[in-house]
């Protein structure tokens, strides 16, 4: 997998925002799920996924499965893992697409997942 895309599964599993914001370009783009309005912005996602964390204790992270890369594009599936506040487990899987920049960081990443499942699960 390309630095990046390794950094930011990695930074997931280990609940540093900044180093998975910082997978992403300045202008980055991060579709999290597809479908919804996209986080423009590394401070915007670095926002984003501070305010994410928190709800979880602890969040374990994305693993990734399998990962193909053509080009600057990479497509990555993965299996997610956290504890809820209420210490239910909560499990959920998807599909990345990423396109990286010339600088080899991430210029946009699609997450393609139920998020209907994962909400679920916090709400049982």
């Amino acid at each position: 997998m390309p630095h990046a895309v390794l950094q930011f599964f990695r930074a997931s599993q280990e609940g540093d925002v900044d180093a998975w914001a910082d997978a992403f370009a300045e202008d980055g783009v991060f579709h999290d799920p597809v479908g919804t309005t996209p986080i423009t912005g590394r401070a915007a996602i670095h926002d984003f996924i501070a305010s994410v964390l928190p709800n979880f204790q602890p969040f374990l992270g994305l693993t990734p499965l399998e990962a193909h890369t053509i080009g600057d594009h990479v497509a990555v599936s993965w299996r997610g893992a956290a504890v809820a506040l209420d210490g239910k487990p909560v499990n959920w899987s998807g599909i990345n697409i990423y396109e990286l920049n010339e600088s080899g960081l991430i210029r946009e990443a699609k997450a393609y997942f139920n998020s209907a499942i994962f909400q679920s699960q916090l709400a049982a």
